[in-house]
């Protein structure tokens, strides 16, 4: 239950053609932005909107949950980065501040959801459908125990800096995505003549290593939820699903007008993830939802 807060047969391939898909249209041509209601684990109804922009090779979701908080995510395809962004509101009642920026920013699979280029082709033949997710990815709990220098965030990708303008001492990742961008896109982006060696891994991950500091981050350390003095450090959390997006094409099988078998996009595998995120805070009062999350 969630707690709420009072708040301030032809085929789309080499041929371009336009291919139908249940409940959403291909098109050979053009951006989409796409407009879905989801249903989450309550019951409770929720608007994302998910935007591909193909000339930056990007996808962008946003969404609301229900306690208020504005969730962002930025997919850039081009540097293998997620990033997350929360605009958490305050309470009146406790005096918080109008809003708090977070901004977490990780490793991206690309193959974890569909190209720009696909997700600019489609369209949804009933905008009012309800959607369900056919495969539920689960819950994945990730512990940030590196803050980002905003100034120097642009070795990992050039967008942090402008999604997290408002989270200067609150945009986060984490050691094991470091290793993992060294071992990938941004060792060919720094160091192209030692894309194969160990070395060159060790320089990539040097130089990511100078836009991130380490954060006193620790299993010890004490939940914010069980923190009982207000102005001491400790582990704040915080959860973000999305509920519905596309993670996947299908592809069918069937024949061209010569009679070759071919295969051919056919539809979109649609899923569900969650993520926990702690990191370190200085002092409790930067963590006062933790409180209302079991």
């Amino acid at each position: 239950m969630a707690t709420c807060r009072r708040l301030h047969p032809s085929f789309w391939s080499s041929f371009g053609l336009l291919f139908i898909i249940i409940d959403f249209l291909i098109f050979g041509i053009g951006s989409a932005q796409l407009v879905v209601n989801v249903k989450n684990a309550g019951g409770d109804l929720i608007q994302e909107t998910i935007e591909a922009d193909t000339a930056q090779d990007i996808i962008s979701m946003d969404f609301q949950k229900l306690d208020g908080t504005l969730i962002k995510i930025i997919l850039d395809f081009r540097s293998e980065v997620q990033i997350t962004r929360l605009t958490i509101l305050g309470e009146e009642e406790r005096r918080e501040k109008l809003y708090q920026r977070l901004c977490f920013v990780n490793h991206l699979q690309k193959t974890s959801f569909i190209s720009t280029d696909a997700m600019s082709k489609l369209r949804q033949k009933n905008p009012g459908t309800v959607r369900n997710p056919e495969e539920d990815l689960g819950r994945e709990q990730l512990q940030m125990d590196m803050s980002v220098n905003l100034d120097r965030a642009s070795r990992i990708s050039k967008h942090i800096k402008d999604v997290c303008t408002e989270a200067k001492t609150t945009t986060y990742t984490r050691e094991t995505d470091l290793k993992l961008w060294s071992k990938g896109v941004k060792l060919k982006e720094f160091y192209p003549k030692y894309a194969h060696t160990q070395e060159g891994v060790n320089a990539t991950f040097s130089t990511l290593s100078g836009a991130v500091q380490r954060q006193p981050f620790a299993k010890s350390s004490p939940r914010c939820r069980d923190t009982v003095d207000f102005w001491k450090p400790c582990v704040c959390h915080v959860d973000v699903c999305i509920g519905w997006y596309p993670c996947g094409l299908k592809y069918c099988r069937g024949r061209d007008s010569a009679g070759n078998n071919v295969n051919y996009r056919c539809g979109i595998k649609t899923c569900k993830k969650c993520r926990g995120l702690d990191y370190y805070i200085a002092q409790k009062t930067s963590c006062l939802w933790d409180d209302h999350i079991n």
